[in-house]
């Protein structure tokens, strides 16, 4: 049994128990259709076509987290700094939270440079979502610090091209991307409160790995291909429009 077909049946039964009473209560149809009648109905419709249910579970996700991500849109879609790529006024912003230490986030650079390279009205925002080590915290403060300063690009990108993030790279990474290292230590404090701030935003979206994505009203997981990422793109375009 998959993951999503409990739940799905429990959001079936809502919806085949919310239609069941309309139609009790409206008399449903012209020929006036009984309780019973239309719980039959919507019953059958599901067995035959299965397929809603995850579509429809996923429709419930979307409807939640887009709940969550109007509340919460400015600590999500304001960057810290120069944490963002693309256009500054671009029409749809896409939001990662990432970890230094996540592979699947270093394997999705490629996609968002496609992203943005194809899209000049796209705009990116990083969230630094420090969860997978110790030292993923380091590096955090470290991308913070390189971001107050105006230089998180150079650092994002020397930092994920080094591997294994360590004190050695992401000392490397700092000096490479001209950050004022004396600066950044003083700034730790500034630092750790911003990651506070992402850690509890995230955990509203009910974000639980990295890379997670926001755009448009949607929340989306995991290193996505990038026509998914276009799509959901497209999809927030459409809407604001």
């Amino acid at each position: 049994m998959t993951k999503w077909v409990l739940p799905a049946i429990a959001v079936a039964g809502a919806a085949i128990g919310g239609l069941a009473m309309w139609g009790y209560d409206r008399q449903v149809g012209p020929d006036g259709m009984a309780r019973a009648q239309v719980e039959g109905i919507v019953h059958d419709y599901v067995l035959t076509h299965p397929e809603i249910l995850p579509q429809a579970m996923q429709a419930l996700q979307d409807r939640e987290s887009g709940k969550v991500v109007a509340a919460n849109r400015p600590a999500i879609a304001t960057p810290f700094g120069s944490a963002w790529a693309g256009n500054p006024k671009g029409d749809v912003t896409l939001v990662e939270y990432f970890d230094y230490n996540c592979g699947y986030c270093r394997a999705s650079l490629p996609t968002i440079a496609k992203l943005i390279a194809a899209d000049p009205k796209l705009r990116v925002v990083f969230r630094d979502l420090p969860i997978l080590s110790p030292q993923s915290r380091v590096a955090a403060r470290a991308s913070l610090a390189a971001a107050a300063q105006g230089k998180f690009g150079a650092f994002h990108d020397t930092l994920y091209a080094a591997g294994p993030v360590s004190e050695a790279t992401i000392a490397a990474a700092s000096t490479r991307a001209g950050v004022d290292t004396a600066g950044a230590a003083a700034f730790a404090a500034t630092a750790d409160a911003e990651i506070g701030k992402n850690m509890e935003t995230a955990a509203k979206l009910g974000v639980t790995g990295t890379p997670a994505w926001v755009v448009g009203d949607r929340m989306l997981s995991g290193a996505l291909p990038l026509e998914e990422l276009q799509k959901a793109i497209a999809a927030a375009r459409n809407s604001s429009s």
